[in-house]
């Protein structure tokens, strides 16, 4: 079928008896500044079977040895296939319940996902499309690691906008029916989880026809109050996403060397991937602020003012937040000074890319100015308070104003939104093979 970007993997997990506790270890892009982190996972780990021993934690990815790491990962895979340390199961999917210390848990599906459907190039009309930029330099270390390796491990988050909560929160009213395939512990903080397997049958063919409704064009439109001129964007990748771009690049290297025949069924053509509703209510998203940093905040705003008049908007500086609910509104605050800067008729569909298009020229223009992200309105006050630098509070990021953004502006700008701490980030359970 044309919309449908999903298949029924053949999953891997360890052998019955593995302690799962040391198996599962956090995603390798968490925790790049804290090598004492994975330092600990590794005497944690000891010699017990392990995901750290098939991934690179990236905080390793600039150290002389990487290439002996990377070998030693590819032998450790195969190893692992050889002596039965994994097990691989019938076709099917894992329903995925995560407790990570909040008051509810993110509930998942993991499956895997057609690359063919994917593309992360800026304009791309694909039905699986990143929420943020893809900051392409960062696909050639990871590519190497996934070269010569015979399985990859996900711990890419695709979301998909089900506010009725049709498709996966149904599945864990039956769990006491499946099989459970893990219950356990994660290392550092990382709380609790537990995965039941759902063969492939008529449930999965029912899942597989919940997403595909996604796709529905007339449905589609009402949703977001689109025309068929915007792209149908039924999956958005949440986290991981340049695991999915090295993916991508693998398959277009394998794909170049297959027939179109072998090209159907290959396994490196499909990504295994979790895949969350993003009305989940474990789902916190969190606006990330701006401060910029040797600047006069008089001169920058009224560089702000100016672009945004001269993209037609009507921008100005004013006391308070505007009555319009159509405006949007930046609370600012400098040395001695605060307001807020206000754009009507914006001609950008959400906020944040409003606020980041206009700083992504100032920024061009002014080499010395300096921007940093930041959490949390009192830090934004705190550093604003210095002479040279304006912060500013960007709103809260409603759930279906995710979708909406990137529906009718393209890829966000980077660091548009947080979602999660680094501990609550996906640890690696399953395993699935790519190659034949």
């Amino acid at each position: 079928m044309a919309n449908r970007c999903t298949r029924i993997p053949e999953i891997m997990l360890p052998r019955e008896g593995t302690d799962l506790s040391k198996w599962a270890v956090i995603a390798c892009d968490q925790y790049t500044s804290q090598p004492e982190y994975w330092a600990e996972t590794d005497r944690t780990v000891g010699s017990a079977p392990s995901t750290l021993r098939l991934t690179l934690p990236e905080v390793y990815l600039e150290d002389a040895n990487v290439a002996e790491r990377t070998a030693e990962i590819h032998r450790t895979m195969r190893r692992y296939v050889e002596d039965g340390t994994l097990r691989t199961l019938p076709a099917g999917v894992i329903l995925t319940e995560r407790w990570s210390g909040g008051s509810c848990p993110r509930r998942g599906i993991v499956l895997a996902v057609d690359l063919e459907a994917y593309e992360y190039t800026p304009g791309s009309a694909s039905l699986i499309r990143p929420t943020e930029k893809t900051v392409v330099e960062r696909i050639p270390p990871r590519l190497k690691v996934r070269q010569g390796a015979c399985m990859e491990l996900p711990h890419i988050m695709i979301l998909i906008d089900d506010p009725d909560r049709k498709i996966i929160e149904p599945l864990f009213a039956q769990t006491d029916a499946l099989e459970k395939v893990y219950d356990t512990d994660l290392m550092q903080g990382g709380g609790h989880i537990t995965g039941w397997f759902i063969p492939k049958g008529a449930q999965t063919d029912a899942i597989e026809a919940g997403l595909e409704a996604l796709c529905d064009r007339e449905a589609f439109n009402r949703k977001y109050g689109c025309t068929d001129a915007q792209a149908l964007l039924p999956y958005a990748i949440g986290d991981g996403n340049h695991s999915m771009a090295t993916a991508k690049a693998y398959w277009e290297e394998i794909k170049a060397e297959l027939s179109p025949e072998e090209q159907q069924d290959h396994p490196a053509r499909y990504a295994l991937v979790e895949v969350v509703n993003i009305h989940d209510e474990s789902l916190i998203i969190e606006p990330i602020h701006r401060v910029l940093f040797g600047v006069d905040p008089d001169e920058l705003l009224g560089s702000l003012t100016a672009f945004y008049e001269a993209q037609g908007c009507n921008a100005r500086i004013a006391d308070k937040m505007p009555a319009d609910p159509a405006a949007h509104a930046f609370p600012f605050f400098a040395a001695g000074k605060q307001g807020v800067l206000v754009v009507e008729g914006p001609k950008w569909s959400i906020p944040v890319a409003t606020m980041q298009t206009a700083l992504d020229a100032y920024l061009e223009e002014h080499p010395s100015a300096r921007i940093d992200y930041i959490h949390g309105e009192d830090v934004v006050r705190s550093l604003s308070d210095k002479q040279g630098n304006l912060g500013f509070i960007l709103p809260d990021i409603a759930k279906k104003d995710l979708f909406r953004g990137v529906v009718f502006d393209g890829v966000l700008p980077r660091k548009t939104f947080s979602m999660g701490e680094a501990h609550e980030k996906r640890y690696y359970m399953e395993v699935k093979t790519i190659v034949k």
